[in-house]
């Protein structure tokens, strides 16, 4: 299988020539011609690559104009929902951009300018609006292959979902133009009213179905939106909302897709083996990227995650790392435990453990590989096991308690981390199983950025992270940056004066 890294130069061309006004709308301009361009079936595909630029992995300040990308290395979704929660400990070396996040303190964002927020991403999703309108109205005599036509519509639909999504998981409901007639209509753009949550919860079911509908299972060029992936989106979707009978529903037609468990944890996180039976997307890398802004997408989680005496190849001297209660949190046995490092011993011969200020274990799911200053394995964002543990949570919430394939679902991801098996007599209530799929999912997914709506799901925020030395969470929902609001943006109840 072709395997493709989608912010390459071809798509810095577009980059180049379409930007956004500070309204809603979208504007095009410079040297390629609108009137003329797309005009061929290769120019249509290669126009809808632009879906994927906020899906991308790069230095912060250069996804064109509308910071950050959802997976950036800073401000992407690990810092966005597993920073401020219990499994990584507060960061105070570099500034209060950091420090704040990380104490679960999210009202700093009110100040957030234009340039420095992910509620700008509203203007993305009209951007996709636009897109979505010019493949709906291409030429009949476009595209020899009409699949092709709804593959790319497919992918459209899927980017703006799963915008959609991720702003709603950020701030709640946000002004959106989903409308392609609307674009350039100055009464429409001028609308910053915030949609009711059922109608905007509504529309983003039905972006994500149209991808689930229209996506192929295993696209010919790896990177690019799937099937599995749409439906995986949509069942998050459906578990944030708390419709467990739809979440359990898209949960058992991704168990009939063929994805499979790999046997070997770690493997999932080195580049060998990065596509799998169990990866059902990630973030595809170039390991000769340097992530910025003509390269394609790259990992350079060392640099955040391995201190710069580390053995091998370090990073910055100041580094995430995981509370003590976390790591001891895990059984002994337990092969996800060896991806987080306890001690080191630095090239002088000094010992850097608990026990001589090591201020938490160090995240080592991406661990470098290969010649270059960077990680080369592609960054997981969804997989088989989450869908598993999501698919037994569900099961238990609709049954009114934990069932036998409910536990067995469970077994099937503690059995390949090697630790000891549930029975379901083990749980004695409904919320005991929950407690058990909660802190399943700490020790399955840390530092895959989807603790903290689990947290929030679970009705654990801000209790859990008030454990945590040094935390002080605040509202679970983020401000509605002050720029906005002054546009005539409702801000959120939490940070309403």
């Amino acid at each position: 299988m072709k395997k493709i890294t989608l912010m390459g130069g071809f798509l810095m061309v577009l980059l180049s020539v379409f930007s956004c006004k500070e309204g809603l709308e979208s504007e095009i301009f410079g040297e390629l011609n609108p009137t003329s361009f797309p005009s061929t079936e290769s120019e249509y595909e290669l126009y809808t690559m632009e879906v994927y630029v906020p899906f991308s992995s790069k230095w912060p300040y250069n996804d064109g104009g509308t910071k950050y990308h959802f997976f950036a290395l800073e401000e992407g979704h690990v810092q966005l929902y597993d920073f401020p929660t219990d499994i990584m400990t507060v960061f105070t070396a570099w500034g209060g951009g950091w420090e704040n996040p990380s104490r679960g303190n999210f009202e700093p964002y009110i100040g957030a300018p234009r340039n420095r927020s992910h509620f700008e991403k509203v203007r993305f999703v009209s951007r996709t609006t636009s897109i979505i309108g010019e493949l709906e109205e291409a030429p009949d005599d476009v595209f020899t292959n009409s699949a092709l036509q709804q593959q790319l519509l497919g992918e459209a639909h899927m980017a703006r979902g799963w915008t959609m999504f991720r702003m709603l998981q950020m701030f709640g409901p946000v002004p959106v133009i989903l409308d392609p007639e609307l674009i350039g209509d100055p009464e429409a753009e001028a609308d910053v009213t915030r949609p009711s949550r059922a109608n905007y919860v509504a529309a983003i079911e039905a972006d994500l179905q149209f991808a689930i509908d229209n996506l192929p299972e295993a696209p010919e060029q790896y990177g690019r939106f799937n099937r599995g992936l749409a439906l995986t989106i949509m069942m998050r979707l459906h578990m944030h909302e708390k419709n467990f009978t739809d979440a359990e529903a898209v949960g058992r037609e991704i168990q009939g897709m063929g994805y499979a468990l790999v046997n070997d944890y770690e493997s999932l996180f080195r580049e060998a083996t990065d596509i799998n039976s169990e990866t059902i997307w990630a973030v595809t890398t170039d390991p000769a990227s340097q992530g910025r802004g003509g390269n394609g997408n790259f990992n350079a989680y060392s640099y955040y995650c391995r201190p710069g005496n580390f053995p091998g190849k370090g990073g910055w001297s100041d580094v995430f790392s995981a509370p003590w209660d976390f790591y001891d949190s895990f059984d002994p046995a337990d092969a996800r435990r060896t991806l987080l490092v306890d001690s080191y011993v630095d090239g002088g011969g000094t010992t850097h453990d608990r026990t001589t200020g090591l201020r938490g274990a160090i995240f080592n799911k991406y661990a470098p590989e290969g010649d270059g200053g960077f990680q080369a394995a592609d960054i997981v964002i969804a997989r088989y096991a989450d869908v598993l543990l999501l698919l037994a949570e569900a099961i238990n919430e609709n049954n009114g308690g934990p069932t036998q394939e409910a536990v067995d679902l469970l077994n099937d991801v503690r059995d390949r981390a090697g630790v000891s098996l549930y029975a379901l007599a083990d749980f004695a209530s409904q919320d005991a199983f929950n407690d058990a799929i909660l802190q399943e999912r700490a020790w399955e997914l840390y530092f895959e950025g989807l603790r903290l709506p689990d947290l929030i799901r679970h009705g654990k925020w801000p209790s859990a992270v008030g454990t945590v030395a040094g935390k002080q969470p605040g509202p679970s929902v983020w401000p509605i940056p002050q720029y906005a609001v002054e546009d005539g943006v409702e801000q959120n109840a939490e940070y309403a004066n």
